[in-house]
């Protein structure tokens, strides 16, 4: 079930970046040949009017094939003017490039609205913060190979009460639990009351000095008050524009640390996640509601945007730097050029998809 929820999302998610790029190209008439789900082979296939619709087998991608992209050679279809991607202003062709990524973040946009309007887990630090009901102090990120992270405590775990010794915070608030576990000796023994799933465990974790900050000492997890949202559909679009910004400006800082530690050849790749790995988040959001499934949705619809921007050959961004030389040489490039560069970043994105995968399924086995 995981698996086939996890591709249902993608499908959706390459989707709406495809069409983005699609209603861009045929807002300018630039002629769209092909928009495709999955890679080849094909399973199905329909041509209306001049473009062929087709669904194939691969589920993880998808493409709109776009007259004159690449700066292919053609004649018109149009004797008047041509309909090719290259011949039109580069303004045209850098909106088209730009729409795949656009049409994720409204998609995000759209969900978490939607979401807002159904109620959604919010942390109480937001601008809705006065109307959140039954707030709950939840574990919100886990650092890695942290106390935490070997004892089991997991995102999203709502703490019930903290024990050290003979004292115990029942339902106990982030200063008061980050002060018991900050003025405990390193190597003491934390232990936390959680409920995950509907189902109430206690999971011990062992501090250690200075793993969040000098001379304190902690386990390795970030607390907040989360509560449920729900708003009218005008404020629910705020709400999930809100959000949306948010969650954009989180993934934006992440994927440029990751960029800047991968140049510096410090990058811990344990921290990205690949198809198999969101497979199985997907599953667990799916087993805590509706609501948990829409956020992660959202997160990896907005992930998706940021790293088609990238400026790396094979994605939107890649062919938006192309298209900016362009624009500074006042020439275009050689097509084959182009073309062969894509091919190789192409295959440099499947070879690093490769090894994420594994690293996946490492993971798992685990």
């Amino acid at each position: 079930m995981s698996v086939i929820l996890f591709i249902i999302i993608l499908g959706i998610l390459i989707f709406a970046h495809e069409l983005g790029h699609f209603l861009a190209a045929k807002k300018f008439k630039i002629r769209v040949d092909e928009f495709a789900l999955g890679f080849p082979p094909r399973v199905w296939a329909k041509k209306f009017g001049e473009t062929v619709y087709a669904l194939n087998i691969l589920p993880l991608g998808g493409y709109v094939k776009i007259y004159g992209e690449d700066g292919d050679d053609g004649t018109a279809v149009d004797p008047k003017s041509s309909r090719k991607m290259s011949d039109a202003p580069r303004w045209k062709q850098a909106i088209i490039l730009s729409s795949g990524i656009i049409g994720n973040i409204i998609f995000a946009w759209l969900i978490l609205s939607i979401g807002f309007m159904a109620g959604l887990p919010t942390a109480s630090s937001g601008p809705f913060g006065d109307r959140i009901k039954e707030q709950r102090l939840i574990i919100t990120s886990i650092m890695p190979d942290s106390p935490a992270e070997d004892a089991g405590l997991k995102a999203g775990d709502q703490i019930l009460a903290i024990q050290y010794n003979a004292e115990t915070i029942n339902n106990p608030d982030a200063e008061k639990a980050i002060s018991l576990i900050g003025n405990a000796p390193d190597g003491s023994q934390i232990d936390f009351s959680i409920l995950r799933q509907e189902t109430t465990s206690t999971i011990s974790a062992i501090t250690e000095e200075g793993i969040v900050s000098a001379g304190k000492s902690g386990v390795g997890v970030s607390m907040e008050y989360i509560g449920t949202l729900q708003l009218s559909p005008i404020y629910a679009m705020v709400a999930g524009g809100y959000a949306t910004v948010e969650m954009s400006k989180q993934v934006g800082i992440g994927l440029y640390s990751l960029i800047v530690d991968s140049i510096r050849g410090q990058a811990d790749l344990s921290t990205v996640t690949g198809p198999v790995g969101i497979a199985s988040l997907v599953g667990d959001a799916g087993k805590n509601g509706l609501a948990s499934l829409l956020l992660l949705t959202a997160i990896i619809s907005i992930n998706l945007a940021a790293i088609n921007l990238i400026p790396f050959p094979a994605l939107d961004g890649g062919r938006l730097f192309f298209l900016a030389i362009e624009a500074v040489r006042r020439k275009a490039l050689n097509p084959k050029f182009s073309q062969r560069a894509n091919q190789i970043g192409f295959v440099l994105l499947l070879l690093l998809m490769a090894i994420i995968t594994y690293k996946d399924i490492i993971r798992l086995i685990k």
